[in-house]
C-alpha cells in the first residue's frame, strides 16, 4: 500500500505540530477564560467570543492535523514479489526510525486535544446552573389545598351571594393572591339548568363552578364568559370551553378540559376548596398524560 506520508523529520512537520498544539490550547484557554467570566456573572458578547474561540482551535487543529500530520492518499495495494529487495529494506528501515520520532509527536498532541477537549466539557457543563433549580413536583401542584378560603385579588373572602347567576369572579386561594398558576375563574349559573358531572356532585355548592384560569393550550388567562351559551372563552387564540360539561373545549386550539376546583361552604358560608386540582395546570404539552402525582 502506497501513500504520501508527511516528513516527521522536516521543518514544515515541526510547523504544524506547533501550530495544531497551540490551537488546542487556545480551546483550552478560551474554555478556562469562560468557567472564570460565567462565575463571576458573565457578560453575553465576551461569553460568545470566547466559545467562538474555543470551537475555532479545535476545527483549526482537526483541519492541520488530517491536512498535513495523516498520509495523504490516494492508497493504492500494489502486487509486489514476496522477495525482500535491498530497497524494500532500506525503506522498512526508513519506516521504522520515522515511527520512533513520530510517536512521541503523536503522544503529545494527543494530550493536549484530551486538555481541549476536556476543558470544553468542563466550560460546557457550568451553564447547566443557569437552568435553576430542578422544579421537582412543585409543577403538579397549586397553592390550593383543603379548606383553603376564596378570597378576591384584594384579599376579602367570597360568600355565594357575592356572584349573581350568570356572574364570574376571579378568585385566588387565601394568603396566595400573588400565585399565578392557582388563579381560579368561579362562574355562577343556574343550578335549576345545570347537572355536575358524575364523580362531581358536591364540587359546586348553589350552582358555583370553579375552573383553573390557565387555559390549556398557551397558558393566556380564560376570563370572557358567554352567559347564553354557557362558555368560557381564551382572548388570546379563541379556544372555547363548555361550562356545563366539565370545561370541555369545543371550539380553537385547546385540546384538554380546564382543570375544575372543587368548592365547599365553610360554617360560616364562605367559599373553601376542598383540595387541590385534581390535574396538573396549565398548557397541555408540558405533561400530556395530566397524572397527578
Amino acid at each position: 500500500m502506497s501513500a504520501s506520508r508527511p516528513d516527521s523529520r522536516g521543518p514544515s512537520t515541526r510547523r504544524y505540530t506547533a501550530i495544531i498544539a497551540a490551537a488546542f490550547g487556545l480551546t483550552v484557554l478560551a474554555a478556562a477564560a469562560l468557567t472564570t467570566l460565567y462565575a463571576l456573572g458573565g457578560q453575553p458578547q465576551i461569553e460568545g467570543t470566547l466559545i467562538f474561540a474555543m470551537l475555532a482551535g479545535l476545527a483549526i487543529g482537526f483541519v492541520l492535523w488530517g491536512n498535513h500530520l495523516m498520509p495523504q492518499g490516494p492508497f493504492v495495494e500494489e502486487r509486489e514479489p514476496m522477495e525482500s529487495v535491498p530497497v524494500s529494506r532500506e525503506e522498512f528501515a526508513a519506516d521504522y526510525y520515522e515511527s520512533e520520532e513520530a510517536i512521541p509527536r503523536r503522544r503529545f498532541l494527543t494530550r493536549m486535544l484530551l486538555a481541549a477537549l476536556g476543558a470544553l466539557g468542563v466550560a460546557a457543563i457550568f451553564p447547566i446552573r443557569s437552568l435553576g433549580p430542578s422544579p421537582g413536583r412543585s409543577l403538579f401542584r397549586t397553592s390550593w389545598t383543603r379548606g383553603a378560603r376564596v378570597v378576591r385579588s384584594d384579599g376579602t373572602l367570597v360568600t355565594p351571594g357575592d356572584i349573581p347567576v350568570g356572574g364570574v369572579l376571579t378568585v385566588f386561594p387565601e394568603g396566595h393572591t400573588d400565585a399565578a398558576d392557582s388563579q381560579a375563574i368561579v362562574v355562577h349559573v343556574d343550578p335549576s339548568a345545570f347537572r355536575p358531572l358524575t364523580g362531581r356532585e358536591s364540587w359546586s355548592p348553589d350552582g358555583l363552578l370553579c375552573y383553573s384560569k390557565i387555559c390549556t393550550h398557551a397558558g393566556c388567562p380564560v376570563g370572557l364568559y358567554e352567559q347564553q351559551s354557557n362558555r368560557l372563552f381564551c382572548p388570546c387564540h379563541q379556544s372555547v370551553f363548555e361550562v356545563l360539561r366539565g370545561a370541555v373545549p369545543s371550539g380553537g386550539p385547546a385540546t384538554l378540559p380546564l382543570p375544575q376546583l372543587p368548592l365547599d361552604l365553610d360554617g360560616e358560608g364562605f367559599l373553601v376548596a376542598r383540595g387541590d386540582y385534581p390535574v396538573p395546570v396549565g398548557p397541555a404539552f408540558w405533561n400530556r398524560s395530566r397524572q397527578r402525582a
